[in-house]
């Protein structure tokens, strides 16, 4: 399942991220890597950013980032 089709207030794990390097290393900076937990916070309107939190940490992403994120909803 990808982040994108989770909805405000869905949590999941983070099974893989499906990036080239430069967008792993990013993401990995803000502590989205595989184990992780994560919650949906909000959307916005088309979901073309979403805004998530892993551990204390909340990030926005846009959507195609958020595409590249396989998640398993808990």
């Amino acid at each position: 399942m990808k982040l994108t089709e989770l909805t405000k207030g869905d949590r999941a794990e983070i099974i893989k991220l499906h990036a080239d390097k430069a967008l792993k290393d990013r993401l990995h900076s803000f502590g989205v890597m595989r184990g992780e937990e994560l919650t949906v916070k909000g959307c916005s309107i088309a979901k073309q950013t979403m805004e998530i939190e892993v551990g204390s940490t909340l990030i926005a992403v846009r959507a195609d980032e958020a595409d590249k994120i396989e998640v398993q909803k808990i």
